[in-house]
């Protein structure tokens, strides 16, 4: 399995761009950096743990994703780029779109989406997303960039996205993959062999061979070829039941996160990390 680190940003603590070149040189594969654009103070919507309050400040302190991992792109050569998770909806797909073939393109073709439905819908509201209808506005968002980066003239016509035929460039290399971030679920299971490329599983989650085994049935009614990309979200020390789960759900990732600390207490934190999982420390 690669291994990936998960940077929950802030405007406090260590640069993005400084864990991403350490991360890289101790030989992590991915990094990942998350998004809210603002949380409304009165709301309605749950956390996802189910409590009113938000268990960490840094859920209304995050950096915007794509600045983000811009900066992170210039100071690495090889770490893939992505998103635990974005929230696409919360954009304009155009704009969208042109920002992350930019990235792509910039960075050598190191970009992947980790994108969420958005279990505030509160802050959908704000965006004007109704929260019922989130999984369909996500859909014709992803459609609608993905005819950007591959049609000549591009064009789309649906309930939540329209335009007529348009130029636009760059187009990536090759199609950016979306994994989604969301529990275990058939309903999901199914929106992903449809719409998406692969699964990222939540910190709630305990049953990813379970679910795996169903999106992998779902992913060949689908008729879709090859396999899920499969990424485990580790939010606990795991157990050795929790290592032959992931093996047998097929993980091709495991992302691990990082303490909000100051520079040096992350820094150690990672050489910690990198030697129990065999990857490279440097030696001061």
């Amino acid at each position: 399995m690669r291994n990936g680190i998960v940077l929950f940003t802030s405007d406090r603590g260590i640069r993005p761009a400084t864990l991403a070149r350490a991360a890289e040189e101790r030989g992590f594969d991915t990094f990942y950096v998350p998004e809210h654009t603002h949380i409304p103070v009165k709301r309605e919507a749950l956390h996802p743990t189910g409590g009113e309050e938000l268990p960490d400040d840094r859920y209304m302190r995050t950096l915007d994703p794509w600045t983000t991992l811009a900066t992170c792109a210039e100071v690495t050569e090889r770490i893939g780029l992505s998103t635990a998770v974005c929230l696409p909806v919360e954009s304009d797909p155009i704009t969208l779109a042109k920002t992350l073939a930019t990235l792509d393109h910039l960075s050598g073709g190191r970009v992947t989406i980790g994108a969420g439905f958005g279990w505030n819908t509160d802050e959908l509201d704000d965006h004007h997303v109704p929260g019922p209808k989130r999984r369909t506005v996500l859909k014709e968002y992803l459609e609608a960039m993905r005819a950007l980066w591959t049609q000549e003239e591009a064009a789309y016509d649906g309930e939540f996205v329209s335009f007529g035929p348009s130029w636009a460039w760059p187009k990536p290399e090759r199609p950016i993959p979306v994994i989604i971030g969301a529990g275990g679920g058939p309903k999901t299971m199914t929106w992903i062999a449809r719409h998406a490329d692969g699964w990222m599983t939540t910190p709630r989650e305990d049953s990813t061979a379970q679910w795996a085994d169903v999106l992998r049935q779902e992913w060949a009614d689908a008729g879709r070829d090859g396999e899920p990309d499969i990424r485990v979200l580790v939010a606990k020390k795991p157990t050795e039941e929790d290592f032959a789960d992931w093996t047998a759900a097929g993980a091709s990732e495991l992302m691990w996160g990082v303490p909000d600390v100051d520079e040096a207490g992350v820094l150690a934190y990672l050489d910690r990390l990198a030697g129990r999982l065999g990857l490279a420390v440097p030696q001061n």
